[in-house]
C-alpha cells in the first residue's frame, strides 16, 4: 500500500511539473523546457519539507491533486465527490492568452504513522493529527519556496525565483483544501503574518525581477 502511494505521488508531481510548465510558457514556449525543470524544482522542494516536517511529528503526508469538495458553506453543500482542479491552470491560462497564471493545483493530507499511534494510545494521550500540526507543515514547506526563490534570484534565475514566489502566494490563499486553508484555520495571526511578508514578495518579484 504504501509503495502504491508513493508511485501515485510522483505521477502527480510529474503531471503537476508538467501541467503548470504548459501554462506558464504558453505566451512564451521556448521557456517551455526550463520551466518544467524550474517547477520539478518548486514542488519538489515543497513536498520534501512537508515530509520532513511530518516525520517530525510522527506523521505521513500525501500529496495530490487540488480538488473541489463544496459549492457553499452550509454543511449539505457539498458535491458527492470531490471534482479535480488540475485542468484549471491549462484553462485559464488559455482563456486569459497567458496573462493568469493559477498555480493552486496541489493539495495534502496528513495520517499518523504506527509509531505515533501505539506511543500515543499506550499514554492515552491524543493521538488524531491536529490542525496545528498541519498548519506548521504547510508553513515550512512556503518558507522552504521563498528562501528557494531569494537563493535562485542570486545564482541569477530570476524566472525560477518569480516562479518560487507565485506558487508560494498561491499556495497560501485559502481555497477548498489548500495549504492556506490549512494554516489559517490552525492560526489567522500565522497565516496573516505569511500573507503578508509573500505580498511583500510578490512586488519585488512583479516590479524588479
Amino acid at each position: 500500500m504504501e509503495h502504491k502511494n508513493i508511485r501515485k505521488e510522483i505521477i502527480v508531481f510529474i503531471l503537476a511539473s508538467i501541467i503548470l510548465s504548459l501554462a506558464v510558457s504558453y505566451k512564451n514556449p521556448p521557456i517551455l523546457l526550463y520551466s518544467f525543470i524550474s517547477f520539478l524544482v518548486i514542488i519538489g522542494g515543497n513536498i520534501i519539507v512537508k515530509k520532513i516536517v511530518s516525520y517530525h511529528f510522527e506523521t505521513k503526508v500525501y500529496t495530490k491533486f487540488w480538488s473541489l469538495y463544496r459549492f457553499g458553506f452550509k454543511e449539505e453543500s457539498h458535491f458527492k465527490k470531490p471534482i479535480p482542479m488540475a485542468w484549471l491552470p491549462l484553462i485559464l491560462s488559455l482563456v486569459t492568452k497567458g496573462i493568469v497564471w493559477w498555480f493552486a493545483i496541489l493539495e495534502f493530507d496528513v495520517a499518523p504513522k504506527t509509531e505515533r499511534i501505539a506511543r500515543r494510545h499506550g499514554l492515552y494521550r491524543f493521538t488524531q493529527v491536529t490542525e496545528w500540526h498541519m498548519a506548521w507543515i504547510a508553513t515550512w514547506a512556503i518558507i522552504m519556496n521563498i528562501l528557494m526563490a531569494i537563493v535562485g534570484y542570486i545564482a541569477g534565475y530570476e524566472l525560477f525565483a518569480q516562479l518560487n514566489v507565485y506558487f508560494a502566494l498561491w499556495s497560501i490563499i485559502p481555497i477548498a483544501n489548500s495549504d492556506g486553508s490549512k494554516i489559517l484555520f490552525a492560526n489567522r495571526a500565522l497565516w496573516t503574518t505569511l500573507f503578508i511578508i509573500l505580498l511583500i514578495f510578490f512586488g519585488w518579484a512583479f516590479y524588479i525581477i
